[in-house]
């Protein structure tokens, strides 16, 4: 019990605090979730409503290896990655692989099937961009996991990273690969219900290391309609502690589909209330709410 203690304590100590988090702008959430919901489309319709949203369709492929569909377009100056995510929860449940696995570009652990997706689109799409223009990146479930790493590719080859927003998106890294990429700048918007954010679950054996996936960026809570909370570092991850061996259910579900984002996001347009979340969590007697 006391060894737990300390590595308990240990991690605390060495892991990332929350931080302040500045007033959330609704406005870009909403265009970016409204191209998140874009990848779903057929090819065929795709371009008439990126015009509909005043964007370019530049170049959209489907990776044949993994079946990951992207699409990139222009508006503005500013370049736009969106990567489709995960047909259903009980895939993006299934396609989840526990291990971190280093990554010799980058030198950090990542996790390997989000690592290769992001290095197949990277492969396909460089031919497309320009390093003079702005980039930006969303994409939902397994496509915001893709476009985390992406970032990290293209921002350590010299490209302009302008915001990653997504929405939905498991854990892809470490507590060092968090801090080593803790300058993009990303926000991680979820909703209450969605577990899909907090897998990969918290493992004994990595707590033992003090190597668990750690999410970066800011955390956007969508409660309900019209109110949201804000998290980070520590507080982040507790609330992937509520993860259990529990069955998803269709709660979880619809908490993780896009229209669910995109209901509660259009009601933060005319009202935001922010609230506090609470993790109702305490480790030794402190309370982190």
């Amino acid at each position: 019990m006391l060894k737990n203690k300390i590595l308990l304590l240990s991690l605390l100590l060495v892991i990332p605090f929350q931080l302040a988090i500045a007033a959330p702008d609704f406005t870009a959430i909403e265009g970016q979730a409204r191209l998140s919901d874009d990848t779903y489309l057929e090819p065929s319709t795709l371009e008439q409503r990126l015009k509909e949203q005043g964007q370019t369709l530049i170049h959209q492929s489907v990776i044949p290896s993994s079946q990951v569909s992207y699409f990139l377009s222009r508006a503005n100056n500013i370049q736009t990655i969106a990567i489709r995510g995960t047909a259903n929860l009980e895939n993006a449940m299934l396609d989840l692989n526990l291990q971190l696995h280093p990554d010799t570009v980058l030198d950090i652990k990542l996790h390997q099937g989000f690592a290769s997706g992001a290095k197949a689109i990277y492969q396909d799409i460089k031919p497309f961009l320009a390093k003079d223009q702005s980039i930006e990146l969303t994409g939902h479930s397994l496509g915001g996991a893709i476009a985390v790493i992406l970032s990290m590719y293209l921002q350590n080859d010299g490209y302009p990273i302008e915001q990653i927003i997504t929405f939905g998106q498991p854990k892809v890294t470490n507590v060092t690969g968090a801090d080593k990429f803790g300058n993009l700048p990303l926000t991680r918007v979820v909703t209450e219900d969605d577990i899909v954010p907090l897998v990969p679950p918290i493992s004994p054996m990595q707590i033992k290391d003090l190597d668990i996936f750690w999410h970066m960026g800011e955390e956007i809570i969508l409660m309900k309609k019209g109110e949201f909370a804000k998290t980070s570092g520590v507080k982040a991850m507790l609330r992937a502690t509520k993860f259990t061996t529990s069955i998803p259910s269709e709660k979880n579900l619809q908490a993780h589909k896009m229209k669910t984002y995109l209901d509660l996001i259009e009601a933060l347009q005319s009202s935001a209330k922010e609230t506090t979340y609470k993790t109702e969590i305490s480790i030794f007697g402190f309370s982190f709410d």
